[in-house]
């Protein structure tokens, strides 16, 4: 919904060109997985529950402010992980191809208020499909937000970045209430549809279940350290919160990233789709640490792309990928942790704001103009 078409130079043959060389990159990462992939996830799980353990155990004495420190630093990474690069990535079914029912997108339940099956249909069925399609794409300012100069402004957008950051401290549970779609469902014939009802009390059960192990079972074990371990991880449950808002904030929103209409996904192509992933999808470079600790989703154009490779690749095929940007003369969105996150801000703020108006020039205007 840009004023330039950044993809104005493209022919239709170039676009489904380009949609066959990513169609070969995909099928090269999928005849070369094997045993070094699976090895990598098994590795991740097993260091991931050995630190939640050892972080939770320290915590059973978190009435010394080192152990509170120390197990609410480990339980954070342990969450993080379990969100990102493992939970996200197992419920894409990215390692669905090694056919072991530990580690399936049909069995694997995550730390998170959101059940998978239902996050599955939001996030893969419904966010990959019509990625940065206004009205189509939930993920695209989460239904609270003005995500473009093109959408009508109201004076409700003014206190969108305040929406954004009550949305960032307890994102799991605002990803829960956009998976029931409570923006359509909270009217009350709706809110009597079975369909609807079942899957409010999924999550309901969900949610009882996650504070039971957080806020009670966890801190009662730690007998007189009760209210340190609880908030330590209540601290923990933020940290994981703002970071992955944070990640998923840097890959969809920041300046440069398009948006797009209903009406241009009409008759798309596979060229056409691929095309709008890479124009709608920012990046975050850095270190091999920095993305692994998002999940690989730092590598976001890369996943938009392929959503179900397996996230130890996408480092090799972002070169790949980054090439083809090159070739088609496409704007590659991406930049450090810090920038990303000022743009992605910046925009939310920007845009809570009514469009400026053009500046109409009288006639002793525009001899002032002439003047100057």
């Amino acid at each position: 919904m840009t004023a330039i078409d950044p993809t104005a130079h493209l022919t239709a043959e170039q676009i489904e060109e380009l949609g066959r060389e990513l169609d070969a990159i995909r099928d090269e990462v999928i005849a070369g997985r094997g045993e070094k992939d699976a090895a990598y996830i098994r590795k991740v799980i097993s260091a991931q529950r050995k630190l939640e353990l050892v972080s939770r155990g320290v915590l059973l004495f978190s009435i010394f402010p080192p152990a509170w420190l120390i197990g609410t630093a480990g339980l954070s990474v342990a969450k993080i992980m379990d969100n990102m690069e493992i939970g996200h990535n197992i419920l894409h079914g990215q390692w669905d191809w090694m056919r072991d029912p530990k580690i399936h997108s049909t069995t694997w339940e995550w730390d998170h208020v959101s059940p998978a099956d239902q996050w599955k249909h939001s996030h893969n069925e419904l966010h990959h499909t019509y990625t940065n399609v206004i009205g189509k794409d939930n993920d695209l300012g989460y239904g609270i937000m003005r995500v473009d100069e093109d959408q009508k402004w109201h004076p409700f957008h003014l206190g969108q970045p305040l929406w954004n950051f009550i949305n960032a401290c307890f994102f799991e549970y605002g990803i829960a209430a956009y998976d029931l779609e409570l923006g359509k469902n909270l009217h009350k014939r709706r809110r009597k549809n079975p369909e609807f009802r079942a899957r409010a009390k999924a999550v309901g059960r969900k949610i009882r279940k996650q504070v039971l192990k957080d806020y009670v079972i966890h801190p009662l074990l730690s007998g007189p350290s009760f209210l340190t371990t609880l908030a330590a991880t209540f601290t923990a449950n933020l940290v994981r919160n703002i970071w992955s808002h944070s990640v998923i904030m840097c890959g969809h929103f920041p300046e440069g990233v398009q948006v797009f209409e209903r009406r241009s996904i009409k008759d798309e192509t596979r060229g056409q789709w691929y095309l709008r992933q890479m124009l709608g999808s920012a990046n975050i470079s850095g270190s091999k640490a920095m993305h692994f600790m998002t999940g690989n989703l730092s590598h976001q154009i890369e996943h938009h792309l392929f959503p179900d490779l397996p996230s130890n690749r996408y480092a090799e095929v972002a070169v790949k990928v980054r090439t083809l940007f090159e070739k088609y003369e496409l704007e590659y969105v991406t930049g450090p942790l810090p920038k990303q996150v000022f743009s992605a801000w910046h925009k939310v703020f920007r845009l809570s704001l009514p469009n400026k108006k053009p500046e109409v020039k009288t006639p002793a205007r525009e001899q002032e103009l002439v003047a100057a």
